[in-house]
């Protein structure tokens, strides 16, 4: 497998309350799409063997006209399952990657780590890379801008 990539932040907030946006339905919705799309959770079961279960839909012009240039659906579903929740700690996920043409489904894994500083927690992301480099430049520029959401969502 290649290298795993690291993303990190320090964000100006408790680990309770960055672990609340993200496993609650309306925390995810405020921040998990990247921007120019709407997430909408159907089903969250925040537990270890527990579904995520969303939709991405393309909202703005630029985004729905790189969707179409792509020949990719304007909404896709996506499917996680929890591999494991600590609250306030650590959160890891396998994702189902089943939405790339000529692609056949496999999982990809993502964990997520919060440790208290003293302004703050300091979150750690690691992630798979993806089954080729422009998709995994995809994934990493995604995860970046939902995390600049997340940011955003805590400021607010």
């Amino acid at each position: 497998m290649s290298q795993q990539i690291v993303i990190e932040r320090h964000l100006a907030a408790q680990p309770e309350t960055v672990f609340e946006l993200w496993t609650t339905k309306q925390g995810i919705e405020s921040w998990w799409a990247p921007d120019g799309f709407v997430a909408e959770v159907e089903k969250l079961e925040p537990r270890a063997g527990g579904e995520l279960v969303y939709t991405f839909t393309a909202t703005a012009p630029e985004q729905v006209q790189f969707m179409e240039r792509a020949g990719l659906p304007l909404t896709t579903l996506a499917r996680k399952t929890f591999t494991e929740i600590v609250p306030g700690e650590r959160i890891r996920y396998h994702s189902l990657v089943d939405f790339v043409p000529g692609v056949e489904p496999y999982h990809h894994d993502t964990l997520v780590e919060l440790r208290p500083t003293d302004g703050g927690v300091h979150l750690v992301m690691t992630i798979e890379p993806l089954h080729d480099a422009e998709w995994t430049e995809r994934i990493v520029m995604g995860r970046n801008n939902e995390l600049d959401n997340l940011e955003r969502v805590l400021a607010a």
